[in-house]
């Protein structure tokens, strides 16, 4: 029990982590016009099955089991980079990582220090998914409530942009959650994949031109 509820706290949108400041690209495809919520479901599924399952999944996974290897893990970290060919979303990743990772210096997680001073160091990036890979585990969470909570922040900070974007009210987002939900939790007890890759173009396009931007809500 004690596991499902160290995967509710570090899921919960009031933990501090600096997510809220993220839309994934999703402010670029709304300014494109007339996203519905329907084309909104679609695009949260397609990140779950084409970036979350074959990429944050992977890598999250992989810090998880090596966090008590940091030279293991700054090199989880740089298959990260190379594996992320939009600017926008490696620099909202480490900008995320750091947040999360400050949150919990600060707490005191173990090992969290440690991963900071790498990455302080230059030697690591701290990517989101690595990052949360090494304080979860420090944190206490088991390896499979990591991954679900990684797999619902996804959908949540989708469906939370879109509210604050005006493509979807509140209780919509909710419904909206709870239809990916299954989708979620199938692809967290799926085989992953043997590589990191990631394959999103449509937002990967719409990150790129959001951040010429001149007005913008969010970071990317």
């Amino acid at each position: 029990m004690i596991g499902q509820l160290l995967a509710m706290w570090q899921a919960d949108a009031a933990f501090p982590s600096g997510g809220f400041a993220f839309s994934n690209g999703l402010e670029g495809l709304a300014a494109e016009g007339g996203l519905t919520s329907t084309e909104l479901e679609a695009v949260v599924a397609a990140t779950l099955r084409r970036r979350w399952a074959t990429a944050d999944r992977v890598a999250l996974g992989r810090a998880f089991e090596r966090a008590d290897d940091l030279d293991a893990v700054v090199e989880i970290d740089r298959e990260v980079e190379a594996a992320t060919l939009s600017e926008p979303f490696r620099s909202g990743s480490r900008r995320n990582g750091a947040g999360l990772l400050a949150a919990h210096v600060r707490i005191g997680t173990p090992g969290a220090a440690a991963w900071q001073a790498r990455v302080r160091a230059g030697e690591g990036l701290g990517h989101l998914a690595v990052t949360q890979g090494v304080v979860w585990r420090g944190a206490g969470l088991d390896a499979a409530g990591a991954v679900l909570a990684s797999g619902y922040m996804v959908v949540s900070g989708f469906t939370t942009a879109a509210v604050r974007l005006g493509v979807i009210g509140a209780v919509a987002a909710q419904a909206t959650v709870r239809r990916l939900l299954p989708l979620v939790a199938e692809i967290a007890s799926s085989h992953p994949p043997d590589r990191i890759e990631s394959f999103a173009p449509r937002l990967d396009i719409a990150a790129s031109r959001h951040a010429r931007g001149e007005l913008r809500l969010f970071s990317n």
